[in-house]
């Protein structure tokens, strides 16, 4: 007769820390094999503003607003206002984000 298979017990856990830390959380959670999932909540997933586009695409690199001013020479100011749907996205700063994010300018306009 089989026997069930047993399985190590599992806890979800959700984690909050400061972003200068946080690479090292999960670098050192993964050390131990744990399984590390990444998810952006539902609401944000059916809102396809140009804001909700950038920070999915942001999130989809692990880039952080900083990461993504300095390499796309656009301020952090705007990038969060631009995520928030307080600054529009027009086609130069499109361009200038899709080609750091490797995604297609149009998603942003």
């Amino acid at each position: 007769m089989l026997e069930p298979t047993k399985k190590p017990p599992i806890e979800l856990l959700h984690v909050a820390c400061p972003q200068d830390i946080y690479a090292k959380v999960l670098k050192m959670l993964e050390d131990y094999d744990c399984q590390v999932e990444r998810a952006i909540p539902a609401e944000e997933l059916l809102d396809q503003t140009p804001g909700t586009m950038l920070r999915g695409a942001r999130f989809k690199e692990d880039m952080t607003q900083v990461q993504l001013a300095a390499a796309s020479g656009i301020p952090r100011r705007h990038i969060s206002d631009m995520e928030n749907n307080r600054r529009p996205i027009g086609k130069q700063t499109a361009r200038k984000l899709a080609e750091v994010l490797k995604i297609d300018y149009r998603v942003f306009l």
